[in-house]
């Protein structure tokens, strides 16, 4: 208990001390399989070309900045986020249908930073907590067997430039462990599934305000 308090009153001594400053951001949400250049560029240049046509959705939400020492800051934020998941499935009567699911989420991201060129830029990870508000679902014939967790865990990384007040970042999202949906139904006496996972890995692009 005594180790707990000081850790405790050590965190609230290191916050008192801290310059804070606030931030409301945006960012939109951008599917990919893998975190690499290569992946960010391609999802980047299809949104310019094709004006934003693999956005899955986007999210909005507020960020809290401790500068700490050694050029290091703890960032914890909290978002609502909204997407769309696609799968499409061929029945037995060769008919093809489009599955566009919903996900709507509290997200709760707490980051470690570091600044490169002072808030110019900076680098920053960690883990992201994850509370699902979407429930069981139909889509036509379509009924939700399997539901979504409440509860998720992933991570975090990426880049944030401050120019004044006007915030720019660039975040990649994984996954510690899947989150899938199944959805069934009965077309000729036979069972059609759709399986999706619910936490896919995301590019974010953002853009945010300092108060």
């Amino acid at each position: 208990m005594t180790k707990i308090f000081t850790i405790a009153m050590l965190g609230a001594s290191i916050f008192a001390s801290a310059q804070l400053s606030f931030a409301g951001k945006a960012n939109v949400l951008i599917p990919t399989s893998s975190a690499t250049w290569k992946n960010f560029k391609d999802a980047t240049n299809t949104a310019i070309s094709e004006k934003g046509k693999n956005i899955t959705g986007f999210n909005i939400g507020l960020s809290l900045k401790a500068d700490l020492p050694m050029s290091l800051y703890l960032m914890p934020e909290i978002y609502y986020s909204t997407f769309k998941n696609e799968a499409t499935v061929t029945d037995v009567t060769g008919q093809e249908t489009t599955l566009e699911a919903k996900t709507n989420r509290i997200d709760v991201p707490v980051l470690l930073g570091y600044r490169l060129l002072g808030n110019t830029l900076s680098a920053f990870i960690g883990p992201v907590g994850t509370f699902n508000l979407s429930k069981g679902d139909n889509f036509r014939s379509f009924v939700e067997q399997v539901k979504t967790k409440d509860f998720t865990v992933g991570y975090q990384f990426g880049l944030q430039s401050e120019l004044k007040n006007l915030i720019v970042s660039a975040k990649y999202e994984g996954a510690f462990s899947k989150d899938q949906r199944e959805f069934v139904t009965t077309v000729a006496d036979e069972n059609q599934q759709i399986v999706y996972d619910n936490r896919p890995s995301l590019f974010m692009l953002g853009l945010g305000y300092k108060f």
